[in-house]
């Protein structure tokens, strides 16, 4: 699996293969993409804002998540904790499964994030998905464990504290995920409620900017 890490002294995005990005220059905002259920930094969303923020002094880190969510999470803390304060120099962006993961790092460490059709409360959603499974972009398999329900749960936040650090992108035409649950969960926050269009949000190239902008605000 790949990983972004977008520099600040460099001209391209750069690719690390099988570990985490790391990173050797310093910049004025780390960027933190969540990517969702058996997706990867591979997809649409991630390769965009890649893109976007390749062409800024902004450091944007994408790696591959473990399919447990506590493995997941602790990644996202050891490159969290590995760089400045989490609340001043951290912004996260998190779509579906990536949008529960990055509103619990929210949670903790009091840092901005901007969720994509964010899973509300997944452990429901993905109990009918138990077994082996395939990721979306490429033939590697996996396993997705029941322990791994339980692991979500423990991610749960039952309510947002700060609605003023959270942007909401949620689509009324998202066939995956109930996009009124999402508009109730981040209640009080930033929101853009887009029109019909789909889960991956298939026109994302419209709100790359706006994503971004909220992210170093």
């Amino acid at each position: 699996m790949f990983a972004y890490d977008a520099r600040v002294l460099a001209s391209k995005v750069s690719v690390v293969l099988g570990r985490k990005a790391v990173v050797l220059s310093s910049c004025f905002m780390n960027i933190l993409y969540l990517h969702g259920f058996r997706s990867s930094p591979q997809s649409m969303k991630a390769r965009l804002m890649a893109a976007h923020f390749e062409t800024t002094e902004h450091r944007f880190v994408c790696p591959q998540l473990p399919a447990s969510p506590a493995h997941a999470i602790e990644l996202a803390r050891e490159l969290i904790e590995d760089r400045g304060d989490p609340s001043k120099d951290w912004a996260l962006i998190g779509s579906s499964l990536g949008g529960y993961y990055a509103t619990f790092l929210a949670e903790k460490f009091g840092c901005r994030a901007a969720v994509l059709n964010p899973a509300v409360f997944p452990a429901n959603d993905l109990a009918s998905y138990v077994g082996e499974l395939t990721l979306y972009h490429s033939n590697d398999s996996f396993e997705w464990k029941a322990d791994y329900l339980h692991e979500l749960e423990a991610l749960r936040v039952e309510e947002i504290t700060q609605p003023a650090r959270y942007f909401l992108l949620a689509a009324t035409g998202d066939e995956v995920l109930d996009w009124q649950m999402m508009r109730d969960h981040y209640a009080g926050a930033e929101q853009l409620i887009i029109q019909g269009s789909d889960h991956a949000i298939s026109e994302f190239d419209r709100y790359v900017k706006r994503v971004a902008d909220f992210c170093i605000e």
